[in-house]
């Protein structure tokens, strides 16, 4: 008996076909890496005691670009004041080859945005502040507080406009008290306010109320059959060669929002008054981002509850590349798409007590190679590009924010080269661009 085999030949964009390794018939390379040079806003001057985190990035009306970021590590125990200041503010006027530091600030997990002509920068050191600047970037206010005495937290995700207001979230610590990294009590915040209003101001801003991952789960029962927690939380996974794999509750944090104004979409509202928070969900497994929906009515008041899904069963999760680590999220008025900027996992099935020693914490916090997808829907993602890899676990790219600045895809990451204390702490921030990026589109 004979078999006949049948192979198609496809076609796929010169950005996305693989090439075949030489001395390797059958075997096809990896995507090229469309970001992978960088330019560096900072560097630490000792990488085992000055960390560098938060990446935040926006570009002005102008074309003039603001990075926001954090330090942290020993070099700060025990200092107050402006010796103390973590946070730090640059510019650059040519899209990104040089870097000018022109602020520092109380505020870490903070990101900047334009509003009503002015610049800000919004963050938190336990409560939340705020920075304005008048003049571009160029200089800036003192701190402003809008809250006393509460602890917050949120990495520099996307700030979404519409009708003249801002939107973007800051997660609050529900229970100061909670044990373990307290992901499960944070709370997403929708924020909004008008944009030419001064927002320094408390009385700016209207905060939705608040929903807890613990309280959500409480409500809705928890998840069935797919796997969440995929380890055992409150305990050790593993130890090897000294290396601690704990796994904390599972829960939410590091939110984007997001509006579907595609009138097929489930979840379009046509009075434009409901927004979605896409989080990072920390399950210990990968590829899902946890969801909840905010409305706001007729008298500014925001809700956030729940999702459901058209049969009516009530929704946490959604299928997210990357979902499982810090992601960011951005809308292409152009090509109707969103965009999505995530770390991309490739072996987190692997026995904890098994992985190499420079690999940070569970399986599923791999940090050394960031991607990019695209879609119509925010649930069916398409893949882009490979934007960074360093090849090496303890080297990352991660954490990082984009912005769209003409044909071109401005990102700044949260990266570590070997100098590195680990993937977590890493000594660089990092800025790359996706030159032409809408032609990644098939």
């Amino acid at each position: 008996m004979h078999r006949r085999v049948f192979i198609q030949s496809v076609a796929l964009s010169p950005l996305l076909a693989g090439v075949r390794a030489e001395g390797a018939p059958g075997a096809v390379e990896a995507p090229p890496l469309v970001a992978d040079a960088y330019v560096t806003v900072y560097e630490s001057p000792d990488a085992q005691q000055v960390f560098s985190y938060s990446p935040g990035l926006t570009v002005l009306p102008g074309g003039r670009l603001v990075v926001t970021l954090d330090l942290g590590g020993p070099s700060f125990a025990g200092k107050e004041g402006p010796e103390g200041y973590r946070g730090r503010i640059y510019t650059s006027d040519d899209r990104g080859r040089t870097w000018t530091l022109r602020a520092s600030t109380p505020m870490i997990h903070a990101r900047p945005f334009a509003a009503g002509g002015a610049v800000y920068v919004l963050g938190h050191s336990g409560d939340l502040g705020i920075v304005r600047s008048t003049d571009g970037g160029t200089t800036w206010s003192e701190a402003s507080w809008l809250t006393r005495g509460e602890r917050w937290h949120q990495a520099p995700c996307n700030v979404h406009y519409t009708k003249g207001r801002v939107y973007l979230v800051m997660e609050r610590d529900t229970d100061p008290d909670y044990p373990m990294w307290p992901v499960s009590v944070f709370a997403p915040v929708l924020m909004a306010a008008d944009v030419d209003d001064d927002l320094t101001r408390r009385e700016a801003w209207t905060f939705s109320n608040e929903l807890s991952y613990r309280d959500a789960i409480a409500a809705a029962g928890p998840p069935h059959l797919i796997g969440v927690p995929f380890h055992t939380p409150g305990n050790t996974v593993a130890e090897t060669a000294g290396v601690r794999r704990p796994m904390a509750d599972p829960g939410w944090l590091e939110t984007n929002v997001v509006q579907f104004v595609d009138p097929d979409h489930v979840w379009f509202d046509p009075a434009g008054r409901t927004f979605h928070l896409w989080m990072r969900a920390h399950t210990g497994s990968t590829n899902l981002a946890a969801i909840a929906k905010a409305v706001e009515s007729d008298d500014g008041r925001i809700t956030v509850s729940l999702e459901h899904a058209p049969s009516g069963a009530p929704m946490v999760f959604v299928p997210c590349p990357g979902g499982h680590m810090k992601f960011h999220i951005v809308y292409d008025e152009q090509t109707k798409l969103f965009w999505l900027l995530s770390s991309q996992a490739t072996d987190s099935m692997t026995r904890p007590d098994r992985l190499p020693d420079d690999r940070f914490d569970l399986p599923n916090n791999e940090r050394h190679r960031l991607v990019l997808h695209f879609s119509k829907n925010c649930v069916d993602w398409c893949f882009a590009a490979r934007v960074a890899d360093t090849k090496a676990f303890g080297q990352a790219r991660h954490y990082a924010s984009m912005a769209i600045n003409g044909d071109d895809l401005h990102i700044l990451s949260r990266s570590g080269d070997a100098r590195a204390k680990s993937a977590h702490d890493g000594n660089i921030i990092t800025f790359h661009t996706v030159r032409g990026f809408r032609a990644l589109v098939y």
